[in-house]
């Protein structure tokens, strides 16, 4: 079992990563159902908290069935992400987290993000004035740091914890790789295997299958994994991962109709939290992604972009549905959407 404050969550659990347009109610529904033991909101903006901006506010909805939950926050001043940090407290989530890892320019040219790696005695102010200014446990995401010359997370992390974190997630890649590149997790193992660390550590970076899961498990002892764009239109690695850990053995891909059902169980919870216009518009970026490599989508795809109601997306998915429930297996089709 991995504890973090009165948070108990099953051996190796699987993270769902804060993804910025992405990581909404809706979507965390469908990797909640599909076996994420524990997920957290887009990250809020402590400043847009604090002058009640419309957009910050609604990234703090949360709901009883996506518990175990965190609502991440970001920022570079010392007094905003305190008084961010009471806000959050009060929509009551089971824990609060801080973003020192999004790369960025937006963020970073803030002060924000993966900019704090450049100064780590203001990441340990930061994170200090967070944790006394609420009960809830705070966690960090992070990278390995700024550039290739200063990889200093094991320093970090123990400084973390030593002002009260109570769970650290390591991205293996530093600010100025971006997401490019492969993933380092000889740093992530590091930590984990620091005999000064005793808080949770958790490893992110390039996992995207059930092999890749198990070989950082026994690689770097991880406590979990947390995982992020291989969720993107398939929630099911959450599912796929766990039986592979427990039986060594793969579960069958998706069909079409399960595919199309959870897209469709994504699409009407995106249309009662948003409504329909706005659901519509930001459902097209997920359908790529729910259907790639099907031979012969494209025609399908322009309809989707196109379509500006929730009667013409439905019937355009059941049009899917029935035209590819021949039962082929979709996993060894080519053509990309």
């Amino acid at each position: 079992m991995v504890q973090i404050g009165s948070i108990k969550l099953p051996d190796f659990p699987l993270l769902l990563a804060p993804m910025e347009d992405v990581s909404d109610p809706p979507f965390r529904a469908v990797c909640k159902e599909q076996g994420a033991d524990l997920m957290y909101t887009e990250f809020v903006s402590s400043e847009g908290l604090i002058r009640d901006a419309i957009k910050s506010r609604k990234k703090l909805d949360i709901f009883d069935a996506e518990r175990p939950i965190g609502i991440q926050i970001f920022g570079g001043d010392e007094e905003a992400m305190a008084q961010a940090a009471q806000i959050v407290e009060a929509v009551q989530p089971d824990l609060l987290d801080i973003n020192y890892g999004c790369p960025v320019k937006k963020v970073v040219c803030k002060g924000a993000g993966a900019a704090i790696l450049k100064d780590v005695p203001k990441m340990v102010k930061l994170t200090a004035a967070v944790v006394k200014s609420t009960r809830l446990p705070v966690t960090v995401k992070t990278r390995l740091g700024w550039d290739e010359q200063s990889k200093n997370i094991v320093e970090v992390a123990e400084r973390l914890q030593d002002v009260g974190i109570q769970a650290i997630t390591i991205h293996g890649r530093t600010r100025t790789q971006m997401y490019k590149g492969e993933a380092d997790w000889t740093l992530i193992g590091e930590v984990k295997n620091n005999p000064r660390i005793h808080i949770p550590v958790f490893g992110n970076g390039d996992v995207d299958s059930p092999e890749k899961a198990l070989e950082m498990k026994r690689r770097y002892g991880v406590d979990g994994i947390m995982i992020g764009r291989a969720a993107i239109g398939y929630p099911w690695i959450f599912r796929e991962i766990k039986y592979f850990l427990q039986t060594g053995s793969h579960l069958p891909p998706p069909g079409i109709s399960e595919r199309v059902r959870v897209c469709l169980k994504h699409l009407h919870a995106a249309v009662a939290w948003k409504g329909e216009r706005t659901a519509i518009v930001e459902m097209r970026c997920h359908y790529g992604h729910y259907f790639k490599n099907l031979p012969a989508i494209r025609e399908y795809k322009a309809r989707l972009m196109q379509a500006t109601t929730l009667t013409e997306v439905e019937d355009i998915l059941h049009e899917i549905a029935l035209h590819y429930a021949s039962g082929m297996n979709i996993s060894l089709t080519t053509e990309a959407f």
